[in-house]
Order: structure tokens, then C-alpha cells, then sequence
């Protein structure tokens, strides 16, 4: 069976090389030959990638910009290289401004291929909902991560399968008590977690934000520290707002991708930057809140165009507001502070986010208690033999 693979980011290349693995475990008695773009993980597994995934990893306007030329280069030999391959299957990964510009150079040449499909559904459920007609007619299927996903893409007469998200399986036995023993944190009451943002704008828009809350916190309580996991090349700005703050001596950053999860877990609240860390806060079952404020501008465009009531993934799949989420104005260090002082001393708050997040740590598995990578190469095994 040939498969043809694209995946532009690092979250991207996991997923297509436990796909890859999966498929090969499953179905020994097939010869699997894989073709596309990738990185060193998908590599491992046999994918000798067409060019470095790398380049298609671009965030913002004035980084894409200057690369057009070169990614719609780019965008044009990925598909030359799905004509002269001619795959059983198509699966696209995530990376959808890429992804979406290569299926229809696939469409418009009419290439014959049984099987195309993209793993990973962009986010029509919060906006431009109309994009799951668009997505309909350039693959035949779609894999979804979250369970209240398919219907969107259904209702355009397209397969869609909720296979799980990847993140219930790698946070399922992430161990505090290494974390808390290595780092000596055993002699502190309370440990409470600053997480400031993925982006130098992010932290630089909502630490003076969340650090006047973490005073307000830490005052409030007995023995408390601080546990503020980041990546490597923020430390030295987010060092900076320690200083200004005074908080330094009470708080320790941790920039090892290794160590991330095990110090969320360690935490017993968090004030977080809205994002993905929600969702891995709650798998985690640490109480929180979060926040996010953007530039005016930027704010009035967007509450225009997003449709989900809630910004936090847990409480928009259990149609609640489980956790406190504080956008733009809402987004001060005083709503923040009395609702996570609230999580510390208020053992009803407490027990209800917990109870909550057992929830979404149900909802977010896969079906059979199959992993979302076997999930996945089941259905396209099915599917295909089907088609």
C-alpha cells in the first residue's frame, strides 16, 4: 500500500509517525511504502522526506510574506511528487494552509487517487464554519481529536471519524513526585502555576497581567511557590518580570521539554494564557483559570467572526463554565487572583473543576480503548478496502 504523508510542524510529525508505526504493528502482513514531507520522526519510520518539514513551520504575516514565492514553489512540487507517486492514500496532517493548497492542485489536475483524507479537523466548530463545505469537496474523510468534531464535517455528506485526542494517552501516567523530589519542593504548602504563553507577545502582554494576580495569590497564602514551566528561549525575558515583581526567590522556571508536564502536574492551581495548556491542565487535574487579552483591533475583528460561547476547550465540550476564563477587559489581575485563591481555599470550587476534568479525560479517548494513532489506521484500512 502506498501512502502519500504531509506534515508541516513538529505536533504534525508525531502524529504522522505513530500513524506510521501503528499501521505497520496492525497490519504486518501488508507492505506499507511511505512518500511525502516530514520530520525526523517520521523519517524513523521509513518517510524519506521531499524537502525539510521545517519550511512550512511559519507563524505571522511578516514571516510568510517574504516566503510565498518559495512555498507556493514548494506547494507545486508536493504535488508533482503525488502525481508521479500515484498513492493508495492521501493524508494530509494538520498544517492546513499548506494541506488545503496542495489537495486542490491534486483536484484541478484530477489525479486519480482512492483514498485522500486529513487528520487533525480545523477549528469550524469556533470559526469560519463555512470551511467544512470548502474541506468536503477537496477529501474524502476527515479525523477528528475531539468527539463533538464530526457532525460539522458530516453535515457536508463527508466521513468523519473521532479517533481521540493524542493528548489522553501522553498525560495519562505523567508522574509529580520525581518532579517534586528533584526540585526539592516537598517543604512548600502550596504550588502555584504561572503559565505566561508559547510566544515572546503572549508574555510580554500578559505578565504584567498575571503577575499583580500571583502577588494578590501568594499573599493569601501560608508556604507557597511558584512553578512557571516555559520554553528555553523565553526564560530570560519571563527572568526579567521575576525580577520586577520580586518574585524570584520564591519561584523556579522550567525550560526542559522533558520536565513540562510533570511540573504542571505538580501544581496545585495554575493561572494559565488561553491556549492548548487548558486542555493539558485539565487532563493534568490541575484546578485553574484562564486569560487573554489581544490588541483592541485584533479583538473587535475576531469576536465577529468566532461562534463558541466559551474560550476554554473543556468547558465547550461540556457546555459549561467549569473554568474561569477572562478575555480582554474581563482579563484583570484582580478577577484572575480572587478566582484562584478561590481554587485553593474553597474545596467545593476545587472538587468541581477535578470532577470536571475526569469528565473530559473520558470524552477525549478513543473508541475500543485503541489509541488514537490505531484509531486512525484502523478506519483508513477500512475505509480504503471499502472505497
Amino acid at each position: 500500500m502506498k501512502i502519500f504523508l504531509v506534515a508541516g510542524e513538529e505536533s504534525g510529525d508525531i502524529l504522522g509517525a505513530d500513524l506510521m508505526s501503528a499501521l505497520k504493528i496492525k497490519y504486518p502482513k501488508t507492505e506499507f511504502i511511505f512518500r511525502g514531507i516530514g520530520g525526523a520522526r517520521m523519517e524513523s519510520h521509513g518517510l524519506n522526506s521531499l524537502f525539510p518539514m521545517q519550511e512550512l513551520s511559519l507563524m505571522g504575516i511578516a514571516e510568510i510574506v517574504p516566503q510565498i514565492p518559495h512555498l507556493l514553489k514548494r506547494i507545486t512540487e508536493t504535488a508533482d511528487a503525488v502525481e508521479t507517486f500515484q498513492p493508495d492514500i492521501f493524508l494530509t496532517i494538520d498544517a492546513p494552509d499548506f494541506s488545503f493548497r496542495v489537495a486542490k492542485q491534486i483536484k484541478k489536475r484530477a489525479l486519480s487517487i482512492p483514498f485522500k483524507v486529513h487528520y487533525v479537523a480545523p477549528t469550524v466548530w469556533a470559526w469560519r464554519p463555512k470551511r467544512a463545505e470548502k474541506i468536503s469537496k477537496l477529501y474524502d474523510a476527515i479525523l477528528c481529536l475531539f468527539p463533538f468534531e464530526p457532525p460539522y464535517f458530516e453535515a457536508e455528506k463527508m466521513k468523519a471519524k473521532f479517533v481521540g485526542h493524542p493528548m489522553s494517552a501522553l498525560l495519562a501516567d505523567v508522574s509529580k513526585t520525581s518532579f517534586i523530589e528533584r526540585h526539592d519542593l516537598g517543604r512548600y504548602s502550596d504550588k502555584i502555576g504561572l503559565l505566561l504563553g508559547s510566544r515572546k507577545s503572549e508574555v510580554e502582554r500578559m505578565a504584567p497581567i498575571f503577575f499583580p494576580a500571583l502577588l494578590n495569590v501568594l499573599r493569601s497564602l501560608e508556604n507557597p511557590y511558584v512553578i512557571i514551566p516555559t520554553l528555553p528561549q523565553l526564560q530570560p525575558l519571563i527572568e526579567i518580570y521575576l525580577e520586577q515583581y520580586n518574585v524570584k526567590e520564591h519561584a523556579v522556571i522550567i525550560s526542559d521539554r522533558e520536565e513540562k508536564y510533570q511540573a504542571m502536574a505538580s501544581c496545585d492551581a495554575a493561572m494559565a494564557t488561553s491556549g492548548t495548556v487548558g486542555l493539558e491542565l485539565s487532563v493534568l487535574g490541575v484546578p485553574h483559570v484562564i486569560a487573554y487579552r489581544l490588541n483592541r483591533l485584533t479583538y473587535e475583528i475576531g469576536k465577529r467572526l468566532i461562534t463558541t460561547k466559551y474560550a476554554h476547550l473543556t468547558n465547550i465540550m461540556l457546555h459549561h463554565r467549569i473554568v474561569p476564563e477572562f478575555i480582554q477587559n474581563d482579563a484583570t489581575p484582580e478577577n484572575i487572583s480572587s478566582n484562584l485563591i478561590d481554587l485553593m481555599h474553597n474545596k467545593h470550587s476545587r472538587r468541581g473543576q477535578i470532577e470536571a476534568f475526569e469528565a473530559v479525560r473520558q470524552k477525549i479517548k478513543g473508541a475500543d480503548n485503541l489509541s488514537p494513532s490505531e484509531n486512525c489506521a484502523v478506519f483508513l484500512m477500512d475505509q480504503f478496502s471499502a472505497s
